[in-house]
């Protein structure tokens, strides 16, 4: 019985853990998480450029891990982990995604839930035997390491030039102004 509970609370410490990380993304980040939302609308696109952008970081990080040389052996597992992290900020997008889809009156007063909701959601899509142990955290990784990218570029591209051509600041939303 031990040997069961104890791993039904790695599991669930696991899950916990994407979870905080989703809601850390959420809290520091709420404009990042919004824009790699509205990236998730186009998920292959996503899939393919987070593909292409975590092999060489992936494949440079296990051959530098693998050396002797104690400094080298840290920059190959930095290079494995930062883009794992970044892919965990990124793919808060797609709970936030998954959270607009349950939608509940206190959205209003506390945004954050929306993430909670769906990162729960997705978290439990992790238990599902082989899909659910690989492949979706990893498409989830890689995807998140796409929107990452993309949304903050969008954002480095707005604060650059934060009205497109023509637009008075008066025609501006309330939200959007500032």
């Amino acid at each position: 019985m031990a040997d069961i509970l104890k791993i039904v609370f790695i599991i669930l410490g696991i899950l916990i853990i994407y979870v905080s990380y989703w809601l850390l993304a959420q809290a520091l980040f709420p404009r990042l998480v919004e824009a790699a939302s509205r990236l998730y609308g186009r998920p292959v696109r996503l899939t393919f450029l987070g593909l292409a952008s975590a092999v060489v970081p992936v494949v440079l990080g296990i051959a530098l891990s693998k050396t002797p040389n104690p400094l080298l052996k840290f920059i190959g597992l930095t290079l494995l982990i930062v883009p794992g992290l970044l892919g965990l900020m990124g793919s808060a997008g797609l709970t936030l995604r998954i959270g607009l889809g349950l939608p509940s009156p206190t959205d209003a007063t506390q945004p954050w839930k929306r993430v909670l909701r769906g990162g729960i959601v997705l978290a439990c899509t992790f238990l599902l035997p082989v899909i659910g142990w690989i492949i979706v955290p990893l498409w989830v990784l890689v995807s998140g390491l796409a929107a990452f990218i993309l949304a903050l570029r969008e954002q480095r591209s707005y604060a650059a030039n934060p009205l497109p051509p023509g637009l008075a600041p008066e025609l501006v939303p309330a939200n959007q102004a500032g």
